[in-house]
């Protein structure tokens, strides 16, 4: 029985027990917790979280070095500077992931190992490193999927982010990367959280660069973002062979009806396309809606002959990071819906921004699908910080197992009801930094000692395993 159909043996009760027990039947039925056969699971990391030697083998400056070492931004002063020493331990990494049994891996690349300039010279113990990895990877049947920009920005670039031709940059770096990869990697992301790394570093300020610009500031910073990771499809497209895969991985605000009629799922589906505007909806439209473009007035972006046209090619997957949601109904404003406040008592897990609402994982699947029909969809990114605590060498993190156990149950949703999930990167390994927070907000399903870099399985990477182990969720 699918997902459709037990809903509406619950919605039918008693009436069809009534009727001759056709509701107690419905119910000795167990559901097919099963995913497909051909389904990707996997792990997820970003460079700048994880490697540390950030001196090291002529990697150059980014953004995050400097942020990091301003006092004040990060908590607890915490930096990047050695974080996992995965730059010295990527076997062991390797090792995390075989042990659980994942077959694909994300991972993103440090744009300053290999370009320490963000262009020009190239430097070739940068690309003997991630040569490094990619075999490594191959060697245990692990497949990569490759980031090429998970927000550290070198700073030698002039201007970052605000620099139209920082875009340009991008996609030089990207394409030669990806030709000098490309004979063993085949799945590629450009981009990730276009949102995070222009509105939480350039309006918000809270991430690198910290900056706190004006509305047409942000939004240009906003275009310039969305440009590069059209120019990077089309360059790595240009610089590999038949077969390559070639995606972007996006954060998007996620909007659940409260009640699942026609009413409110077409409110969430305006929600979702206009709250999107600058990002995915701009990718996979390859223009500025209306709605958009007239809220931002004079302070919408410069846009030159070409550049939408970039922004829109094709891609062969979309990749969606999904952590939390909003509640839209359906109302008679000019907009067709609103948004509903969240309550002060809703369940969140650690990170104060993140709020338990799994049904994220089922709309942020069926909204990209129905508004843009993609090939295919990942999550590459989905998971919890949690305050977890290593007791005589174990961590019961059962708060975050819970919150896994919920997010699957509306992922597998998606596949019973035919939407084009393909694959699962749960976010995270391993313990990090945690970006502004530091190292005091925990993600990983292996417990790190940051003074030791001793790697422990938790509870939830054990789950992961038997997961992964019967393809079904546990």
């Amino acid at each position: 029985m699918d997902r459709r159909n037990f809903m509406q043996a619950l919605a039918l009760g008693g009436g069809a027990a009534a009727a001759g027990g056709a509701a107690s039947s419905a119910f000795a039925a167990p559901m097919d917790l099963s995913f497909p056969a051909d389904f990707q699971w996997g792990c997820a990391t970003a460079a700048y979280q994880i490697e540390g030697g950030v001196n090291e083998d002529g990697r150059g400056q980014t953004n995050w070095d400097v942020f990091s070492h301003t006092p004040g931004k990060v908590a607890g002063g915490d930096t990047g500077d050695v974080a996992c020493d995965s730059y010295h331990r990527y076997a062991t990494d390797i090792g995390l992931l075989k042990n659980m049994g994942v077959k694909t891996y994300r991972m993103s690349l440090a744009w300053a190992r290999i370009f320490p300039d963000g262009r020009g010279q190239p430097n070739q113990k940068g690309l003997d490193y991630y040569n490094r990895v990619v075999d490594g990877l191959l060697e245990a049947g692990i497949t990569p999927y490759i980031t090429m920009f998970h927000w550290d920005l070198p700073t030698a670039l002039p201007g970052g982010w605000q620099n139209r031709d920082t875009a340009r940059a991008f996609a030089d770096y990207a394409g030669f990367t990806a030709g000098k990869l490309g004979d063993r990697v085949k799945h590629f992301i450009t981009t990730n959280e276009i949102r995070c790394f222009t509105d939480l570093g350039h309006q918000v300020g809270i991430h690198a660069p910290g900056l706190k610009l004006d509305p047409a500031g942000v939004n240009q910073v906003r275009h310039h973002g969305t440009l590069a990771h059209g120019l990077g499809v089309q360059a790595i497209r240009a610089a590999t062979g038949p077969g390559t895969i070639v995606g972007v991985a996006e954060n998007p605000n996620i909007f659940a009806p409260t009640i699942e009629t026609p009413e409110n799922i077409e409110a969430a589906k305006k929600a979702y396309r206009h709250d999107n505007a600058p990002f995915l909806t701009a990718i996979m439209e390859g223009k500025y809606v209306d709605t958009y473009l007239e809220d931002a007035g004079a302070a919408a972006p410069k846009v030159e002959p070409g550049d939408m046209e970039a922004i829109a090619s094709p891609l062969d997957f979309v990749a969606l990071n999904i952590y939390t949601c909003g509640y839209v109904e359906a109302d008679d404003s000019a907009r067709g819906y609103k948004v509903l406040p969240r309550p002060t008592s809703a369940p969140r897990m650690a990170s104060p921004w993140l709020y338990m609402t799994p049904e994220a994982g089922y709309w942020g699947v069926r909204l990209t699908s129905d508004l843009w029909s993609p090939k295919e969809i990942y999550i590459s990114e989905n998971g919890c910080s949690a305050d977890d605590a290593a007791v005589d060498g174990y961590v019961a993190d059962t708060d975050r197992v819970t919150y896994l156990r919920n997010y699957l149950s509306e992922f597998h949703r998606a596949t019973v009801e035919g939407y084009p999930l393909k694959g699962y990167f749960l976010w995270s390994l391993m313990d990090n930094f945690e970006w502004a927070d530091g190292y005091g907000k925990r993600f990983g399903v292996h417990y790190v000692d940051f003074a030791t870099q001793q790697r422990t399985p938790k509870l939830s990477a054990l789950w992961y395993k038997r997961l992964i182990e019967r393809n079904h969720l546990v």
